[in-house]
């Protein structure tokens, strides 16, 4: 884990989603087999040039990014209003042994919300899945 990590973005991460600046949520959007788009607004945090997004282990977008690694990002309401310009990125699911750092930064990001909603998630007996993006190159 790294010994730098803030509650702000770093540069790096600013210059690689800086549609996401200053925004709470994302659509994170994912692509079926087919090529068709699916959006969902999700939590973000930034850390050296990548974002971090948690989910329940048993959501569809983590099918759809073992079949495509492709995505985007763009801001949004907690709806999923866009709110911006999407940035194209490449999501990779996290193994366990890496969830720890993106935990910490979303945590970091949203405080007491985030603890409750990881709290309720374990009571339902839910796993979690963490999503790292990095930008298109």
């Amino acid at each position: 884990m790294s010994a730098t990590l803030s509650t702000m973005p770093t540069a790096t991460a600013q210059a690689a989603f800086p549609n996401l600046q200053g925004h709470q949520y994302a659509n994170l959007t994912t692509f079926r087999q087919t090529g068709v788009p699916v959006t969902t607004p999700v939590w973000f945090a930034h850390e050296g040039g990548k974002v971090y997004i948690v989910t329940q282990a048993s959501a569809g977008k983590l099918k759809r990014i073992r079949h495509t690694r492709r995505v985007t990002l763009g801001p949004s309401d907690a709806r999923g209003k866009s709110l911006g310009p999407t940035v194209e990125g490449w999501a990779r699911i996290l193994p366990p042994a890496e969830h720890a750092q993106a935990n910490q930064l979303l945590n970091r990001k949203y405080g007491l919300l985030y603890k409750l909603f990881m709290l309720a998630n374990r009571l339902r007996g839910g796993d979690r899945a963490f999503i790292e993006v990095t930008p298109h190159a």
